[in-house]
């Protein structure tokens, strides 16, 4: 496996644990105020996260359809680090 795989791997790790993190303050929000926006966030963290999920389940597979051009490699995890910035800044806001 390639450097560049295995950073996408690991930042979809740490998307994952971002993920969890703003779905349990959803779910303490929902709970208390029980609005559609707060629904639609609960939404959106469980299929962003099952999609971080399948994307590891790929990165370690043997039938990746990137495993061997490095340009898509790299490309794969610059968007992976740029959702995990973007989970990270929505963490941010959300806990505060």
């Amino acid at each position: 496996m390639s450097t560049e795989i295995t950073a996408a791997a690991v930042l979809s790790a740490g998307n994952l644990v971002l993920l969890a993190a703003l779905t349990y303050v959803w779910v303490q929000n929902y709970r208390r105020f029980k609005t559609p926006l707060v629904a639609g966030l609960l939404a959106f963290s469980v299929v962003l996260a099952l999609e971080n999920a399948v994307a590891i389940y790929f990165f370690f597979s043997s039938g990746m359809f990137y495993a061997s051009d490095p340009i898509v490699q790299q490309v794969v995890a610059l968007l992976r680090g740029l959702q995990f910035v973007a989970l990270a800044f929505l963490a941010y806001v959300s806990l505060k």
